[in-house]
Parts: structure tokens; sequence; C-alpha cells
């Protein structure tokens, strides 16, 4: 048997599988099979790797169904990539986003590197990051930092940045950037930087993100079996204390007209910038207050009318 039918032969072993774990049933076991298949016969060294360690192939196709992730070149989702002896699903910044839209978490995400001669400017909570560049400049200078935006179910934005710096502080910690310095073994970080810049910030920005099962589970995987290494960031990283929702919601009704409800909105809702869930509770609980407002203002507008109305005309205002 030659090495393509003996790896071919193994990624159909995991059908069974592949399908009991299955959480988009959008994906087909054929079609990922087929693109598992180009992907690990087109590199020798992948080849290799996949004739030797035949479980962690299986493994990954099995992540692929458990994940729904999708192969497919076009979407640049995920590839199965050889690494520490092994091959591993890797899930780019691309993927990340795109299950997290999928799943219903964000509407819309961006994620872009910043170089030196940008302008990049934050227009605070709610509204997306200014950023201009000529995209045919052949010197934007070197990289200083990357961000990426997302839109909530809500419409509102949420952004996150990094430096260069912080990135390369995770990076430096990572057990993938640990195996090139030491032994020159592959690494996405020497291969894709810009890329793993991406997904690194993707990877705190989500944590801020209503949370689903199936991208909570992507990003374990990452950094785990992923060897990306990046399951103690939360250390890393300081965390902002939270902001209990309940006392500003219990003062944003205390408001007594709309204009001082919509002031109070515009006030105080970037202090749950991390919170996207409290965010949509205390603008919802305000959009309807100011409903309440404008309602019990019009009727007292029509009562004083009415009342205006039965006041008889004296005989000098008759005439």
């Amino acid at each position: 048997m030659g090495a393509i039918d003996l790896v071919s032969g193994t990624i159909y072993e995991a059908k069974e599988t592949f399908v009991s774990v299955l959480s988009d049933r959008s994906l087909s076991f054929e079609r990922e099979a087929g693109f598992a298949v180009q992907a690990l016969t087109a590199n020798d060294y992948a080849l290799r790797i996949a004739m030797q360690n035949r479980q962690s192939v299986i493994n990954a196709i099995t992540n692929i169904a458990a994940i729904g992730i999708s192969l497919n070149p076009a979407k640049k989702q995920a590839y199965l990539v050889p690494r520490d002896n092994r091959i591993c699903l890797d899930i780019s910044y691309i993927g990340l986003m795109d299950l997290a839209m999928s799943t219903g978490a964000i509407r819309w995400a961006q994620a872009e590197l910043v170089y030196e001669n940008d302008a990049f400017a934050l227009n605070g909570f709610d509204k997306p990051p200014t950023h201009t560049y000529d995209p045919f400049s052949k010197d934007r200078g070197d990289v200083v930092g990357v961000y990426v935006v997302v839109k909530t179910a809500d419409g509102d934005y949420l952004t996150e940045t990094m430096s260069i710096d912080e990135v390369n502080a995770i990076r430096d910690r990572s057990s993938a950037w640990h195996a090139w310095l030491t032994r020159k073994a592959r690494s996405p970080w020497v291969t894709d930087p810009g890329e793993m810049a991406k997904k690194t910030c993707v990877k705190r920005a989500y944590k801020y993100w209503p949370k689903t099962e199936r991208l909570e589970q992507a990003i374990h995987h990452l950094n785990t079996d992923g060897s990306e290494g990046l399951h103690d960031i939360a250390v890393q990283i300081e965390q902002p204390d939270r902001v209990d929702v309940l006392p500003m919601i219990t003062e944003a009704l205390a408001t007594t007209t709309d204009e001082e409800a919509l002031a109070y909105w515009k006030a105080n809702n970037g202090r749950l910038a991390r919170q996207p869930q409290d965010h949509a509770r205390l603008k919802q609980e305000i959009m309807r207050h100011r409903q309440a407002l404008r309602a019990h203002a019009e009727q007292y507008e029509a009562e004083a009318m009415i009342e205006y109305d039965q006041i008889p005309y004296s005989d000098d205002e008759e005439a």
C-alpha cells in the first residue's frame, strides 16, 4: 500500500467518530476528508509525519467535526500542519472570527495590523476605531500593534488593541516559539508572524464577547492540542474589576426625563466596555425607561391641552 493510500485510509477510519461528534451539520465528512488528503499529501514532511503518527491524524479530523470548522482552502479557517511529530489542527484568526459569527456571538469582525506610518485612533466605546493608511505604500514602517473590532448582536462595537510588545511577550511564552528557539522546529510565529499577532489579539478579545461552546472549544484546542501554549494568558493579562450593572440600572431608572436618561447612557455605558452582556442589559433597560418617559410626557401634554381647552373664555377673549 502506498503512502497516500495509507494516509487516506487513516482519515476514513475517523468517519464514524466524525459523524458522532459533528457540531455543524453543514459540514460533510466526504468534503473534509478530501481536503485533509489534499493537505497531507501536498507536503512530503506532512505526509511522513502522518504515516508515523496516524492517531494524530484521526484526532485532528475528529476535532474538525467537534469544533465545526472547515479545511476548505478557500475559507482559510483551518489547516492540518505537522508540529511536534504529529499532525495538528491549526485554526486561523479568520476561523475563530467565523466561528463567533456563525454561532451568533457577534455579527461582524475584522482584525488588522497597524504599522508605524499608519494613522490609528480609538473613538471611544460603541464606535469602531479609525485606521487610515496608503495601501500602495512601499514603506508603512514596522508593525507597532494589532487590533480586532467586532459588532455585537445589539449593533454595538467592541475593540481590542495590543501593542507589538504585548504580542511578543505572549509569543515568547508559547511552546511553539520555544520549540523554534531550542531546536529550530517549525513554528507559525516564524512563518506567519502577522497572522499569529492577529490570532493572539482575537484570543484576548473573545473573552469579552458573548460565550459560545464551539468558540470556547476552539480556543482550548489551540492552547493545548494546538501547541500554542497560551492557556495561561489569563494570568499574564491584568483583568479589570467587574462593574456591577444593577446599581447602574437603578440610577438610570431614577432619571425623570428622556433627556436625562439619554445623558446617563452616554456618560456611563463605556464603563461596561468589557461586559457586553451587562452592556446590552443596561441598554435595554434604558430604552424601555425612555419609552415610558416619552409616553408619560405625551400623555401629560395631551391632558394639559384638554384642561386648557376647557377653560371658559372671558368676554374680552371672545371679542
